[in-house]
């Protein structure tokens, strides 16, 4: 198994808090995208080889594709989906759906931190994220969200935060 030392983990918002929303062919969301990709490559050169998600839509599914573009060349890594319960895709569209169990499927571990559903679990499962990593990489427009809450929380944790803009 790898170990915390190895471990990134990801945070970012969904799509109603992207000034693109659910379009991802907006240039900024392509920008973003690549700068994931970018920031991921650093992030393998400087030793990670476990990536967690917590496979929300909107950045946490950007991020998941990254990873899986950068384990073509690197087959080793890791991924692994953290779900904070069972329901978590249920009010998500079909697509949405199907995107997430595509991923899923491409995942080599899926943690479910929680079988039901609670007020708490979707930050449950961030603390598992974080409790498992050494390194956040954050999506964050500065306001306050479960992103915000979870970047407070790796720092309470001592885990090392790289931070993403996004505009």
């Amino acid at each position: 198994m790898i170990d915390r030392e190895q471990t990134c983990c990801f945070t970012g918002h969904r799509p109603v808090k992207l000034p693109w929303g659910m379009r991802e062919t907006d240039p900024r969301c392509l920008a973003l995208k690549d700068q994931i990709a970018a920031t991921l490559d650093g992030i393998y050169d400087s030793g990670y080889r476990r990536f967690i998600c917590g496979m929300a839509i909107g950045c946490d599914m950007y991020f998941a594709e990254a990873v899986l573009v950068l384990k073509q060349k690197h087959p080793e890594l890791v991924l692994e989906a953290a779900i904070p319960c069972d329901s978590q895709a249920d009010r998500w569209t079909r697509a949405q759906r199907e995107r997430y169990a595509e991923l899923l499927e491409l995942c080599d571990l899926v943690t479910y931190v929680s079988h039901m559903y609670s007020p708490g679990c979707m930050m449950k499962r961030n603390e598992y994220m974080i409790d498992s990593s050494s390194l956040l990489l954050a999506c964050f427009n500065g306001r306050s969200s479960g992103t915000m809450s979870t970047i407070l929380y790796a720092e309470r944790q001592g885990v090392k935060t790289i931070i993403l803009d996004i505009e």
